[in-house]
Formats: C-alpha cells, structure tokens, sequence
C-alpha cells in the first residue's frame, strides 16, 4: 500500500532553501549568493572573484546527495557548490553567478558527474563564461562500475568517487598551481577511481509517496544516486558477500573499469546512501579492507567511511577504490577546512551575517549592440535575409519534426523548435545585424528564452560557442572563413557537451558534412556562396543518412532498429532545414544585388 514519506520538512518545495540556511548557520566559513531562493549557490565566504588568486573549483548537481556538493565547500576543496533542486541539474543562472563570484584571473574548473542534464548545463555555462573572458575548464567524472560499457554517450554515472576528485582538485588549486595543473591532476583522478552502489531500499522524495519496488527481502545492486532502478535485483545476503561481489564488480579485469592490478596501492571509500547506520557501513569497512588485501592482493593506504554522496534516505551503502600514488595521497592528506570532508582542519571562521551579492555579468551591450541598427549594411541584410528564412523553414517543418518524433523520440521536437523560430522572427527586429558575433549571440538568448529540453540547451550552446569564436576574429572583418570557424567551433562545443558526435544520429550528423565540405571549397578559393549552398546539400544528405544509423544518443537511442530505418533523425533534418533555408537566402540576396 502506498503512502506518503514521513519527512522533517516544511514545504517540499523549499526544501533546498531552508537546507543552505541551515547550512550557512551551522558553518560560518560558508556563505550563500544574494538573489535567494532563485540562485542556490554555496561559496567559501572569504573568497571574492575580485581578490581570489588561485584557481576556483566548482562543483554541484542536484540536491537530496547531501553533503555532496555544498558540505565539501571549504578552503583545500571546493571554492563553490551549485545547488539544484532534489535530484535537477542546476539552472544555467545559477551555474553562472557561482563562476562570476568566485574565478579571479587564475580561472576555474568545473568538476561535474556524468549525467546528461550536469554536462549540457555546466556546458553551457562554461561556454558564456568563456565568452565573458572567464577562463573555464571541465572535468567529467563517470566512476560507475555497474554496467558493462555501455553503447552510446550515456557513458559511466558520476558517484561517490566523485567526492575523491574534488579533495585532489581541491589541494591541487590551494598550492597555487595553474588552471591546465589543477585540470590535468583532477583528470587523471577521475580515470582512477570506480564505484558501485548497494541498495536495501528506494528513496522518498519530499512530497511523494514511498515507493515499494524491492519489497521484502530484496536489494538492488548497481544503483544510481536518484532512486532509479540498480542493474539487478538479487536477495539480501550477509554482508561479507555484498562486499565481495562489489569489490569483484569495481575490480574485474574483463570491463577494467579501473587501473588497478594486484600489487597496486589504494584508497577505499565506504560511501552511507542516507539511512545507513554507521555501525554497518562500519562493518562493510572492515570487511572490505581484508578482502582487498588477500584476495586482491592490494596495499590499502586510506579508509574513509561515512555518508559522503547520499541518495535522500535511502538505505545502502556504495564502495569506491582508487589508484593511489604519493601524489594522490599528498592531495587526499593535504589540510582542508570542508565542513564535510572527515579530516578537515578546524580554525577560526568568523561569521559573515551580509550575503554575498550576486556578481553582474561581464557581457556590456552598448546602444548599437543592444537594438538594431537605424541603417543596415550590406552584410546585415544578408544576414537578416538568411535568419528569416532558417527560422521560417523550421516553423514550417513543425508538423514533420513533431510526426518524425513521435515514431522515435517524445513527439515534440517540432513544437519546441518552433517555440525557438518563433522567437527569433519575433526578436529579429532588435538584433544588431552590422554585428555578426553578438547577432548570434542574441539569436542564443532568444532560444534560451522560449525552448526547454535538450534541443533548446544544445542550441544555446551552439549560438555561444559561435559568438566566442566570432568575438575572437572581431580584429578583422568578418569572412565567410571566419564564419565556417565558428560553425566549427560551435560543433565541437555542442559535442563536447553533449556527448555525441558524427554517426550518433543527431543533429551533428547534418552539420558536420556541411562544415567540411564549407571549409573545403573556401580553402580551394572557391566562391563563398556556391560553396554555401554546396555545403546545404551535404547537411540535407547527412540528415537523410540518418536513417541508415544506429541511435547512439537521446530517447532515440531505447527505439528498436527497424523503427530507425523507417525516418530520419528529427534534430537533424531540423538542422539541414534551417541550414538550407540560409543558404538559399545568401545566394538569392547576391544574385538581387
């Protein structure tokens, strides 16, 4: 029988709110941004982007994971931690005002767990701090040793290990060193750790009803960190045996998930998921140290047991081993003043009562940047023509994207298309058309604006990837080289973010041809516009290609393989819809002129 979750709440909603209150108030080393509840970010109180000089470090995902990320803020670890809601990315804003707070000129990395949503949010946010003049790196941290590798981009989960890789970064950026130092040294601790979890129960999410899945006597093995279902069911055994198909699980050398082999020195990690007595999770620690030590033949330099990645209230416990080295371990041991980490330094923190305020962004528009120019030039009515018509093209391709959809996808990729053409018809009026780099960054701003869901995210990321490689170009005038530059470039972002790239059946598998065979005729010095319009036959082709691939990416990917071969990919006959469209305009505005 169902029934709500018995919580020491108030409003579910506010549950996160009043949790950083709590926070802050226990730990005065601690503080939060102004612009509460909308911006949930915690950061080191005594840092200021104005005065920090050494590279930030800043983590976070959604909440219900606590202490992770806001309890490891603190000197030694991380500068800043984004708070979503329970178990939601965090918004892009938030992600933004955190990095504007705290990065001085040193930069800042981000540190983020393998999910979909963490990456494109992140992603996004690193890309407009970018174009600010911030300078950002991101480490993607997958530790998951449940799962066979897996097809597709989905890739391994971020867990617990996760916590490991904020100490080494952590330590890494309080001894001074550079932004590509603390980046490649959060990297290669990322590619050493493994985990996987163990659950006795789900978790409640305020609010909501208790779910029965397990029932009695069971557990799952293989859990994520969001109560979806673990990789098997199994039942409930003794606890040295759970500890030792895990250890096999994260050690095996078939999916050598992790670089270690016998002789090897390593750090454990015994990870509480919310409702985990310390007595057990001590007993899994003693459990586990001798299993590692004879039967895998492993010297274990550190045991850390607690609940450092929780899953709200749920019931388990999930183990995490690294490679260790010297260098790992003067990370791991070096001081920290994290409120969370189980060997932070005490020292005087006084209270900071004054919220920090939420840092203005660096992006300055002035009055011919902001509005569209009284007098368009030559290029601006080319570019005016050509965004008309791609945002017009899409409008009219809503029905088709939406039919497409519902065969591979959720069926609404044509009216969150739409939503963003319609937008930018109706936003065009204000762009600064003599100004190619900020058009295209308004044309993101609009998308942002009215598109949600993937789509809407990875176009942002496209338009902001453009605008900085534009911005990077403004010396000199604009040429069609420059723009198959930033078409490149925004590729690359939009794959670097979201996972996919050519083959995957995305829209990248439109514009990935077109910016080849773009760039190939520029630099054969063929003309600009045929080359334009040649490089629209190649997306038109890639998209139609996509029948013929195996989805590698999205809800496309759970679609079985003779559905696929029935129509395109919707993204990317989007892409080559709109691609064309430009095209057609260019080429009809200089044949007029």
């Amino acid at each position: 029988m169902a029934f709500l979750g018995k919580k020491l709440i108030n409003d579910p909603n506010d549950v996160v709110t009043e949790f950083i209150e709590g926070l802050v108030e226990t730990y005065p080393g601690l503080q939060y941004l102004d612009g509460f509840p909308e911006v949930k970010v915690v950061l080191r109180a005594d840092v200021s982007s104005a005065t920090y000089d050494k590279v930030a470090v800043i983590s976070g995902g959604g909440s219900g994971h606590e202490p992770a990320h806001a309890g490891f803020v603190g000197e030694g670890m991380l500068t800043a931690a984004i708070c979503g809601d329970v178990f939601a990315s965090p918004p892009i804003d938030s992600i933004l005002a955190g990095i504007r707070a705290v990065t001085g000129p040193m930069g800042c990395l981000l540190i983020v767990k393998n999910y979909t949503g963490d990456r494109l949010n992140f992603g996004l946010a690193a890309e407009q701090a970018k174009s600010e003049g911030y300078k950002v790196e991101m480490v993607i941290v997958g530790d998951d040793c449940a799962l066979p590798p897996p097809r597709g981009i989905a890739g391994r989960r971020g867990l617990a290990g996760t916590i490991l890789v904020h100490k080494v970064a952590g330590a890494a950026a309080a001894c001074g060193l550079s932004l590509g130092e603390v980046s490649a040294e959060a990297q290669r601790a990322s590619e050493l750790v493994g985990t996987m979890g163990v659950a006795l129960s789900v978790c409640t999410l305020p609010g909501q009803v208790t779910s029965d899945r397990l029932g009695p006597g069971k557990i799952e093995l293989g859990l994520g960190i969001h109560g979806e279902p673990g990789a098997a069911l199994a039942d409930l055994q003794p606890v040295d045996v759970v500890v030792s198909h895990v250890l096999n699980q994260i050690l095996s050398q078939e999916t050598n998930y992790v670089p270690i082999r016998r002789g090897s020195r390593v750090v454990l990690m015994i990870n509480g998921l919310g409702a985990t007595p310390l007595m057990e999770l001590m007993i899994a620690a003693g459990k586990a140290v001798p299993k590692l030590q004879l039967e895998h033949g492993l010297a274990v330099d550190r045991v850390y047991t607690g609940s450092f990645m929780t899953s709200l209230d749920m019931a388990g416990f999930s183990i995490t081993v690294m490679k260790a080295d010297e260098a790992i371990l003067d990370r791991l041991d070096a001081p920290t003043k994290a409120p969370n980490w189980p060997v932070g330094a005490d020292g005087n923190r006084p209270p900071a009562q004054i919220p920090v305020p939420v840092p203005p962004s660096r992006t300055t528009k002035n009055e011919e940047t902001s509005n569209q120019p009284k007098q368009l030039s030559p290029l601006g009515h080319i570019l005016e023509a050509a965004i008309e018509a791609a945002a017009t093209a899409v409008v009219n391709l809503r029905d088709s994207l939406n039919e497409w959809d519902s065969k591979v996808g959720d069926g609404d990729c044509g009216s969150t298309m739409f939503r963003g053409a319609s937008a930018i018809l109706e936003d065009i009026k204000s762009y600064p058309l003599n100004d190619p780099a900020e058009t295209v960054n308004e044309i993101g701003s609009s998308i942002r604006r009215v598109m949600g869901g993937t789509s809407g995210i990875i176009y942002d990321i496209f338009c902001k990837a453009a605008y900085t490689q534009l911005k990077a170009d403004s010396h000199s005038v604009i040429t069609p080289l420059h723009w198959a530059f930033a078409f490149e470039a925004a590729i690359a972002a939009v794959s670097k973010y979201g996972g996919a790239s050519a083959g995957y059946r995305t829209l990248l598998d439109a514009l990935i041809p077109a910016v080849s065979v773009l760039k190939e005729k520029l630099n054969a010095g063929d003309d600009p516009v045929e080359a334009f319009v040649l490089s629209a036959e190649a997306a038109v082709a890639g998209a139609e290609s996509t029948k013929h691939m195996l989805a590698q990416a999205g809800r496309s990917s759970y679609v079985s393989t003779d559905i696929l071969a029935s129509v395109p990919d919707p993204g990317a006959m989007a892409a080559s819809s709109w691609y064309k469209a430009a095209a057609s305009a260019v080429k009809d505005k200089y044949r007029a002129s």
